[in-house]
């Protein structure tokens, strides 16, 4: 395939269903559907971890996380183990950021030659209290996730704005340089990242009243499993709205939200096309994560469902199939080796182990239906680690010191039945434990990140201290 030039736009905390393109019968994304009409979008793509810092290192690094070990939003990357910004740096491609990147710090060198309006971690420090986890705090002080939500303009709103103005005078810049250096640009918004505040034209686009509840919410009966129930006690989302009409108010701000980043990417895309480069890039649109939306009585990202794993990824560009969507599982962990591939650097030796494969081939290659999905959770209100495992047809969720849970996604996608107890299924539930262990050592890998995480907690002047230190929501980002 052709060595073109790469436009990398990231979302925050996009659930992989909210799409038009992705079936979703209310949201509108008209651009991410244009996208996807002129190329491929992959049905089935995992985020390697359901938290934003470790995802966004996942992504830099083309490792899981706990080869990297940037477990959670308090132990971010900071440049090791190398990044594709690192291999283009190396091979003279102009590399540069714009927007939420959620590193360390700008200072680091985490392989761009520019960032601009760079977001990272509050103080270079993050959420140090969410490494506190051995044992979870209880109860612990509810997070301002859903003081204010509906209608208004939030920093993050201005953020996004001025993310989708930059880019699209960047990519102005480059259609007027004669030297037609290859580069690739990663672009970084934060919607519909909480707080759920979105201007009036928008959610007007979701009236509150229709808006559908979310699926099996404890109060309608559901049992939640163990380790979900201790998230969900430890982070008390759900009670924060107290009544359906602010659950139904909730959403339509996400979905609207959903239609302001459609927006801001639609002018990104624009600007591509006015440059007359177009024919000569590769676009990636994809999320670090999902959102729970309410699902199960659980809002924001933090657990292995679908609704929180699953991201939506689309692929356009020179010789990639338009109008396909692919089934093959893929992963965040799959833009290291699409990022050389498409800027045409040679694979370096150190990336040899690496195992993410070039979404460009994957989209025209046959599918894959036995190509596993990774995803692990090691972070804010989890006692014990959590991983996820998938091929084609079958999910399965093993959780340190729990119960696992195992979901038939082709007679069950929304994970409504859990089988793990099946006795017809307990042949097929050891075959998953025995490739997740081939993978990983379950309980070494969660013993490791509270090591990490206990020493990160020490630094900081020990528990109560550490408690106390870090945002409480939201990382802020730089004014716009």
């Amino acid at each position: 395939m052709p060595t073109t030039n790469l436009l990398i736009l990231l979302s925050d905390e996009h659930n992989a269903r909210v799409m038009g393109c992705a079936g979703h019968p209310i949201v509108r994304t008209p651009h991410l559907d244009e996208l996807a009409r002129q190329g491929t979008r992959f049905e089935n793509a995992y985020t390697a971890s359901p938290i934003c810092v470790p995802a966004r290192a996942s992504i830099a690094t083309g490792r899981y996380v706990h080869q990297h070990r940037c477990w959670d939003n308090a132990i971010a990357y900071t440049g090791e183990p190398a990044s594709w910004g690192h291999r283009l740096q190396s091979a003279g491609v102009r590399v540069e950021s714009i927007g939420k990147l959620h590193y360390r710090n700008e200072a680091d060198p985490t392989g761009f030659d520019r960032q601009q309006l760079a977001a990272h971690i509050m103080d270079g420090i993050g959420q140090v209290w969410g490494s506190v986890r051995e044992p979870l705090p209880d109860p612990f002080p509810t997070a301002p996730l859903f003081k204010q939500i509906g209608a208004g303009e939030s920093s993050y709103n201005r953020f996004d704005q001025s993310v989708a103005g930059q880019a699209a005078q960047w990519l102005q810049e480059r259609a007027e340089d004669e030297a037609r250096r290859p580069w690739v640009l990663f672009v970084g918004f934060v919607a519909p990242h909480f707080p759920l505040i979105v201007p009036q034209r928008y959610l007007d686009l979701y009236p509150v009243a229709d808006m559908p509840l979310p699926k099996l919410h404890p109060d309608s009966g559901y049992r939640r499993h163990p380790w979900v129930e201790r998230h969900a006690r430890f982070s008390r989302h759900d009670e924060q709205l107290s009544n359906d009409d602010r659950r139904r108010l909730a959403l339509a701000s996400y979905f609207g939200l959903t239609s302001f980043m459609d927006e801001q990417v639609g002018l990104v895309l624009q600007a591509l096309a006015e440059s007359g480069l177009v024919e000569d890039t590769t676009v990636v649109y994809s999320s670090d994560h999902g959102d729970n939306l309410g699902a199960r009585g659980l809002w924001n990202k933090c657990t292995l469902y679908r609704e929180a794993v699953a991201v939506p990824m689309i692929v356009k560009g020179p010789e990639i199939p338009a109008g396909r969507t692919v089934h093959t599982n893929v992963s965040l962990v799959d833009l290291f080796p699409t990022v050389l591939d498409a800027a045409g650097v040679a694979p370096h030796a150190e990336d040899a182990d690496l195992p993410g494969v070039s979404l460009r081939h994957t989209a025209v290659a046959g599918e894959d239906p036995d190509r596993l999905a990774f995803s692990e959770y090691h972070a804010v209100g989890s006692e014990s680690a959590g991983y996820m495992l998938a091929d084609g047809r079958y999910k399965y969720h093993y959780y340190v010191g729990h119960p696992p849970e195992f979901f038939d996604l082709h007679d069950d996608p929304e994970e409504t039945r859990d089988l793990a107890a099946s006795p017809e299924h307990a042949e097929i539930l050891a075959a998953f434990e025995h490739r997740l262990r081939q993978l990983v050592d379950p309980e070494a890998a969660d013993r490791l990140a509270k090591d990490d995480q206990q020493a990160l907690i020490a630094r900081f002047g020990g528990r109560e201290a550490a408690l106390r230190t870090g945002t409480p929501g939201a990382t802020p980002v730089p004014a716009a």
